[in-house]
């Protein structure tokens, strides 16, 4: 009698799963190489009809590994069954080369036995093994799968050869079947004939479920993912050794049912499932003993050997982008910083005010660690003088008077990377000692509306003007509406980047103070009456670069703090001891209220500055004042440059100053608190 020769599993992974193993191995596993579980699922063997011919061209024997091959409570597809195996992913091709791969497929064939000779169990008959290395920078998968099955000595036979289920069961029996499996759908199952009626069941109830029942009406069936007509699928090896190794005695002979119809056939078609009689001779082996197994999948060659697949060239470009863009953030977690959260910074919408040179570089460092809402608000038009020191614009964006800045900047970051959510808007920020004519007031009084609306829309502002007034209303409304607000301002060679305190006290220590908070004067008018070197921000030309990346570092640092906003400032240095960044509360070290730069000796100065209760820009005082009456306070902050200090209290300040040296002039000392008497 011929020797069954079987049809080996074909694996076939689809493009998702590669998807989902990039997310794990970036996101879960990072430097792990433990192995893990996974779910693959497979479906009776199809067919498809040759045109020219006539004839039915078999299809794979394929097990299917899909995006859901990693999730828990796995559910196979409709007419599919499920199986499990594990899943090793190594962090270098050297190690995925050396790797002892026998030790591993062994380890998996001995669990197998043993849930058979211990457990009678059937449902890890179908275990595989995946192996894989994943280069994540060039999208290439190395991969290579086993599905170990035990080796029969001898060799089953066959007798009389395969033939059609129809020419031994009836149609109406095999409908019958039909019905029962789609009830308790499992890869192996058991079918009796009682009263010309056939009954199924599973099969570890095999000994119960064919008690009485003559050999003649036991029947061993399992689904087929072979299409062939004269050899079943993988599965069948597995389960002829299983009952070899639990009910020998009986198994002998076996009537074999090869069910490739989980769908049944429509009236044009005929039953694909296939029947035989398999035998075989005295075992060989020791009782109990695990057969020999065989199974690693060959490539694409035909050759024992992994395979390769190759994304890059299938994949959409804009998803591409988005799994690389934050490559180099998720590595800080495998080993530096496993705590840090970049949801909590992707997250962060951020509004720029200014999209000049500030404006660019904190636009970029901000894509750089993940933020994907960045709006940018300017009046200006891109000049000819910008793009070599302004990195998102270009040549062609000063043509023809030049583009809108802060539209532009916002499509050039799209450009960068199309997952970003950018927008620009023209917008002129009203300022304290620039009037509003009255024809004005209307679209001025829109224009803060605007400003107030995106306030609310984002969570992080960023101060990145030329002129000390224009920051003044968005000192406001940031203490005014909770706001995180970073201010970055540049001298020739020197830099100060600072976050404004927020409303409430810190966790610790005094509240912090604002951009105003050190001055004895109001916001006034600095752009009238300027020469040329005073209106252009005249600077080194890597200060600025150097400012909007700090701003960028400083907002990163305060989101990782667990306090937020009210992160407290690093304690003041004693002599030359520096604050322990371990201390700060914070993974990524110091939250400092200000730091003050000096490139002519390249050295960083932290400062913390409190509020003062007399600010113009977040006291209590004018935040109450806006907070009451809305639009008419800021409008006369806009056109009377004494209001703010009159409201304050400043201008009481002046008076007692002024009095204190007129006194000191005229020589009219307290002579009892003279001590130099």
């Amino acid at each position: 009698m011929p020797i069954v020769q079987f049809s080996p599993f074909s694996s076939l992974v689809q493009p998702a799963f590669w998807h989902e193993l990039t997310t794990l191995k970036i996101d879960v596993l990072r430097l792990s190489d433990d192995v893990i579980p996974i779910s693959a699922s497979y479906t009776a063997g199809r067919s498809i009809k040759d045109r020219e011919t006539g004839n039915d061209i078999a299809l794979g024997c394929n097990i299917s590994v899909g995006a859901d091959a990693f999730v828990k409570g796995f559910q196979a597809p409709s007419h599919s069954v499920g199986v499990t195996g594990i899943f090793k992913n190594f962090n270098t091709i050297e190690d995925f080369k050396q790797a002892d791969k026998t030790a591993l497929f062994n380890q998996v064939a001995d669990e197998m036995w043993e849930s058979v000779i211990k457990h009678k169990d059937p449902s890890l008959l179908n275990r595989f093994l995946l192996i894989a290395f994943a280069d994540l920078k060039k999208y290439k998968y190395f991969y290579w799968f086993a599905f170990p099955a035990f080796v029969s000595k001898p060799a089953w036979e066959i007798s009389s050869g395969w033939k059609s289920a129809e020419e031994e069961l009836s149609s109406e029996s095999l409908k019958a079947i039909s019905t029962q499996f789609a009830a308790l759908p499992n890869p192996f199952f058991l079918v009796r004939i009682v009263n010309n009626q056939p009954e199924i069941s599973t099969i570890d109830k095999y000994q119960e479920f064919f008690a009485n029942v003559p050999p003649s009406s036991q029947i061993v069936a399992f689904v087929d993912p072979s299409a062939l007509p004269e050899n079943p699928g993988w599965p069948l090896r597995n389960l002829l050794a299983y009952l070899r190794a639990l009910h020998s005695s009986t198994t002998s002979t076996l009537r074999v049912l090869c069910w490739r119809d989980v769908e049944p056939p429509t009236n044009s078609s005929s039953w694909k499932s296939r029947f035989g009689l398999l035998e075989i001779g005295l075992d060989q082996g020791e009782a109990g003993a695990r057969p020999s197994a065989v199974g690693w999948e060959k490539n694409v060659q035909g050759k024992l050997g992994p395979r390769m697949a190759d994304l890059a060239p299938m994949m959409d470009p804009t998803r591409l982008a988005d799994q690389a863009v934050d490559l180099n953030l998720k590595l800080m977690r495998w080993r530096i910083l496993p705590s840090l959260d970049l949801d909590k910074v992707s997250s962060t919408k951020c509004l720029l005010l200014g999209a000049g040179t500030l404006g660019c570089y904190v636009a970029r460092t901000l894509m750089a660690w993940g933020v994907r809402k960045i709006t940018f608000i300017d009046s200006a038009r891109v000049s000819f003088s910008n793009p070599v020191r302004q990195p998102l614009f270009e040549f062609e964006d000063c043509l023809d008077g030049g583009k809108p800045k802060a539209a532009c900047a916002a499509d050039r970051l799209k450009k960068i990377f199309p997952g970003i959510d950018a927008t620009g808007l023209s917008l002129s920020i009203p300022m304290p000692g620039h009037p509003v004519p009255p024809a004005s007031v209307d679209q001025v009084q829109k224009d803060v509306a605007t400003l107030e609306k995106l306030f609310d829309e984002h969570d992080a502002v960023f101060l990145l003007m030329d002129s000390r007034e224009s920051r003044w209303l968005p000192t406001l409304l940031g203490a005014a509406k909770g706001k995180i607000v970073l201010n970055a301002a540049l001298g020739f060679d020197s830099f100060l980047v600072m976050r404004h305190g927020s409303r409430d006290a810190p966790s610790s220590g005094p509240r912090l103070g604002c951009y105003y908070c050190n001055d004895i004067v109001a916001p006034a008018d600095s752009l009238t009456d300027r020469t040329l070197d005073q209106m252009c921000t005249v600077t080194r030309p890597g200060l600025a670069s150097i400012a909007a990346s700090t701003s960028v570092e400083m907002l990163v640092s305060l989101l990782q703090h667990p306090d937020g906003i009210h992160a407290p400032p690093p304690p003041p240095s004693k002599g030359r001891d520096l604050p322990d960044p371990s201390e700060s509360g914070s993974v990524l070290g110091l939250v400092p209220h200000q730091i003050r730069g000096f490139l002519a000796q390249f050295n960083n100065m932290l400062i913390t500055g409190a509020a003062y209760s007399r600010c113009t820009g977040c006291s209590e005082t004018v935040l109450k004042a806006y907070e009451t009456d809305g639009f008419a306070m800021l409008l006369k902050a806009f056109n009377d440059q004494s209001f703010l200090e009159t409201l304050t209290g400043l201008d009481k300040l002046y008076e007692e100053g002024e009095a204190v040296l007129e006194s000191m002039e005229s020589g009219d000392w307290d002579e009892e608190g003279d001590e130099f008497e």
